[in-house]
């Protein structure tokens, strides 16, 4: 299935001020709609994922799988500042000619939702039976049942949060100020800051995955190794990676203050927990016991005051990252709560 993409020519005001000239919405879809439209799935993606889900999450979507395009209209959208199809730093703003770059003003998970709203207003879609995102896609389907509880009737939430804590926001400062160092950082081009991302990268697989899984998988075969550590080439692997699927550093370093920004309560509740409580969405919160980045303590959290929800944790070695790798169990806990899922 190709990429698509949804243009609105006219502004895009903006939650902390300023707008954007015009909005492109790059979007994958999968499977036909059905009249009363009860079988729409939308796919909320993560930090550097992209609109196709059943690449990136194939163990869920596809042919044979959990979200079968013969069953289901599945529907992902790339999120706004990305680097693949949604407008972004490396789009060109229209007022000047030019990429945006560093000039690409600071977006927040609200602006992210608001255009999947004229996305789903674009296709006709009025009810969404499940919204599903695991990290920083958690955070845009909790943002999502916030603003339009009559559209997302229910929702899968992996790995998130109801709003970034200290401890994410200490993360994304260090992915940033290393980002900073390179030397090529604030240059004009599209592989300014490219090696920074890199090591930005390799910061993040700390606390994507964790101790017991470098110890596990990193291993030395020999007791007598004492350079050229198979970890290290695992992390300077990881990095490069990245680069190689062409993600940009300015889009990395401008989605992590995106995720900062992260809130439900922000000027709905004085706190998160009256957020939460008055959430109605039918809610299977679920969370990986090894989770580092996003620890389960926070699903916990979400699960004593969310109404209607109900919390499974999953065993894995693979810490955060276990969201996209646990499709077997991840499958089993949906089917397990949804009756609708079949």
């Amino acid at each position: 299935m190709s990429q698509k993409q949804f243009q609105q020519f006219g502004k895009f005001e903006l939650e902390l001020g300023g707008s954007l000239p015009e909005l492109t919405v790059a979007y994958h879809t999968y499977g036909e709609m059905n009249k009363d439209q009860s079988n729409v799935v939308w796919v909320c993606h993560a930090l550097t994922a992209n609109s196709d889900p059943a690449v990136w999450w194939d163990g869920l979507v596809g042919e044979g799988k959990l979200f079968d395009p013969k069953k289901y209209f599945i529907i992902c959208a790339n999120i706004l500042g990305s680097c693949y199809g949604t407008t972004g730093p490396t789009s060109v703003n229209p007022e000047t000619g030019k990429p945006y770059y560093y000039s690409f003003p600071d977006v927040t998970i609200r602006d992210i939702v608001n255009s999947f709203v004229l996305l789903r207003k674009h296709l006709g879609i009025n009810k969404i039976k499940m919204a599903i995102g695991g990290s920083c896609g958690g955070y845009q389907v909790m943002e999502w049942g916030m603003m339009e509880p009559q559209v997302i009737e229910n929702m899968s939430i992996l790995c998130s949060s109801p709003k970034e804590a200290p401890w994410g926001v200490a993360i994304h400062s260090v992915h940033r100020a290393t980002i900073e160092l390179d030397p090529t950082w604030g240059q004009e081009t599209k592989e300014a800051g490219i090696e920074g991302m890199k090591r930005a990268r390799q910061v993040g697989l700390l606390f994507y995955r964790n101790h017991e899984a470098y110890n596990e998988r990193q291993k030395e075969e020999s007791e007598n190794v004492t350079q050229y550590f198979k970890v290290s080439s695992y992390l300077k692997y990881q990095g490069d990676k990245l680069a190689k699927r062409y993600f940009n550093p300015i889009s990395y370093y401008k989605l992590t203050k995106v995720l900062d920004t992260h809130n439900i309560a922000r000027n709905r509740f004085k706190t998160t927990d009256e957020a939460l409580a008055s959430i109605k969405q039918k809610t299977l919160i679920i969370g990986i016991h090894s989770d580092l980045l996003c620890p389960i303590s926070e699903q916990v959290h979400m699960k004593e005051n969310i109404p209607n929800c109900e919390y499974h944790e999953i065993e894995s070695l693979f810490g955060h990252d276990g969201f996209l790798i646990e499709n077997e169990k991840i499958a089993e806990s949906i089917k397990g709560y949804f009756e609708f899922i079949k």
